[in-house]
């Protein structure tokens, strides 16, 4: 049974403080004088504790710079932390950068294989989503040319097409909508619905809040890196919002 724990967790970025020179600097203080450098950390993160479980749709919400992205990297595993426990069982799937990792002097079909295996399938899993992928790109002939021959917007669909081709456990999300042209887009939308069903927990970071509120069981409210509030994603969305519009800058 899926299930992401979260027990008093820091994580914190070590900052190299390099002080520049000017070329006058340079060349009175010798061309090969080492440059002092300071390293200082920024905590990202501060005492996270949170369970989500089997079931569970939580969205992540907070001002910009507040460590949404943070928090949804450090579940899948990719930031370390420094301090508390982390607990994930079940596998996961994360859309983040959809579109980093392809060859571009590859075809389309190679890289459909390619992606595919890095996210986990093998040739015999793969081999029955070949078609469906295929179709949804609508790539066609396409598919059999190299990627630099394609436009930013066909790469995209082909990019979406396979990270959206797996039946995860734990689905993390970064901000993938707002897609391609304005076609695609709903069909995008509707195919991460889908996908989203699927996942046995689905976390994710949107600035869409109407969309969190209406998918989300709950919803987590970073400021500055710590948890200001989580619960039912309806309530504390209307409190995140009735904050936000009392900063000075508000709109």
């Amino acid at each position: 049974m899926a299930q992401i724990q979260f027990q008093n967790v820091d994580l914190e970025y070590p900052i190299r403080e390099n002080q520049s020179l000017t070329l006058k600097e340079i060349i009175f203080h010798g061309l090969f004088r080492k440059v002092k450098r300071g390293i200082r950390t920024v905590k990202a993160l501060n005492d996270l504790t949170f369970t989500i479980t089997n079931g569970e749709r939580v969205g992540i919400i907070g001002l910009n710079g507040a460590g949404k992205s943070t928090l949804l990297r450090t579940i899948g595993g990719i930031f370390p932390i420094q301090r508390g426990t982390r607990h994930v069982d079940g596998s996961i799937c994360s859309l983040f950068d959809i579109g980093v990792g392809f060859e571009l002097n590859a075809t389309g079909w190679q890289n459909v294989r390619l992606r595919g295996y890095f996210q986990g399938e093998t040739p015999t899993s793969l081999k029955g989503k070949l078609q469906e992928i295929a179709e949804f790109t609508e790539l066609g002939d396409f598919l059999d040319l190299p990627l630099r021959c394609y436009s930013t917007g066909m790469l995209t669909r082909l990019a979406f097409a396979v990270a959206t081709a797996r039946n995860p456990e734990i689905l993390l999300i970064d901000e993938v909508f707002g897609t391609g042209d304005v076609v695609f887009q709903k069909k995008a939308e509707q195919r991460m619905r889908e996908f989203m069903h699927r996942a046995h927990i689905v976390v994710m970071v949107g600035h869409h809040l109407e969309f969190l509120q209406e998918f989300c069981t709950r919803v987590i409210w970073l400021h500055h890196g710590s948890i200001r509030a989580i619960g039912p994603a309806r309530e504390t969305i209307r409190a995140y919002l009735g904050e936000a519009n009392q900063l000075p800058n508000a709109a």
